[in-house]
C-alpha cells in the first residue's frame, strides 16, 4: 500500500449491511401508527443501543418484557428473530470493499453493533471478517458517536488520523470523526461511493 493512499475506515450497519428494525414488525403489528407508537416508546433506539455499548440482549428483553409485559412476543422477536432486520447486503460498497482489499489496502471498520449480532454476522455475512482491524462498540463499552472510540482505533492499529477516510449513515458519527482528524464521507443513498472515496485521494 502506497503511503499517500488514504486509509478507509467503514461504518457496517446500513453501510455495508441494511438494518431496519421495522421490517421486523410489518407483519407483527401491521397497523401503521400503532407499529410507530411501538417503535417510539417501546422497542426504542434508546434500549437498542445499550446492547451496543455491551448489555446483554437477555439482559435487554427482561427489562423491557418486565416494562411492557403486554408487548412481550414482540420484544422477544426483536432479539430472537434479528437477523429479519438485516435484509442483506449494500451490494456496491461491499464491491468497494472488496475492490481495496485485492488491490492489497489495509481497510477498518469502527462499528455500534451488539456482541451477540456482531458474532452471529461475522458467519452470516464472511466478508466482515476481512477487515485488518474491526472497533465493535459492544466489546469496548464505548458507542459512536464518542470520539473515545475513534481513538481506539487509531491506538491500536497504528493510523494516522488525516491519513483516515471514515464512512458512515449517522451526521453526527461523521462529525465525530471530523472532530478527531478524519476525513469523512456521510453515506447516503443514492451515493456513488468510488467517485467520493476518489475525491479524497483513494485510487481504484
Amino acid at each position: 500500500m502506497s503511503a499517500s493512499n488514504p486509509t478507509v475506515v467503514f461504518d457496517v450497519g446500513n453501510v455495508l449491511v441494511r438494518w431496519d428494525p421495522t421490517l421486523l414488525y410489518r407483519d407483527m403489528i401491521p397497523d401503521d401508527e400503532k407499529r410507530a407508537w411501538f417503535m417510539q416508546n417501546v422497542c426504542t433506539a434508546a434500549w437498542n443501543i445499550e446492547q451496543d455499548r455491551g448489555r446483554s440482549w437477555e439482559e435487554a428483553v427482561a427489562l423491557l418484557v418486565a416494562s411492557h409485559p403486554e408487548w412481550e412476543t414482540e420484544i422477544r422477536a426483536f432479539d430472537e428473530r434479528w437477523h429479519e432486520t438485516v435484509p442483506g447486503i449494500i451490494e456496491d460498497s461491499v464491491a468497494v470493499l472488496e475492490e481495496l482489499k485485492a488491490r492489497g489496502e489495509k481497510v477498518y471498520a469502527i462499528t455500534n453493533f451488539s456482541r451477540e449480532k456482531w458474532a452471529e454476522c461475522l458467519i452470516r455475512f464472511p466478508f466482515l471478517q476481512s477487515f485488518d482491524g474491526v472497533v465493535v462498540s459492544a466489546h469496548e463499552r464505548v458507542i459512536k458517536p464518542d470520539p473515545a472510540i475513534y481513538e481506539i482505533l487509531l491506538r491500536r492499529y497504528g493510523l494516522s488520523a488525516p491519513g483516515c477516510i471514515f464512512i458512515d449513515d449517522s451526521a453526527k458519527n461523521i462529525e465525530a470523526a471530523r472532530g478527531v482528524g478524519m476525513k469523512a464521507v456521510h453515506f447516503v443513498e443514492p451515493i456513488d461511493l468510488r467517485a467520493e472515496l476518489a475525491g479524497h485521494g483513494v485510487r481504484f
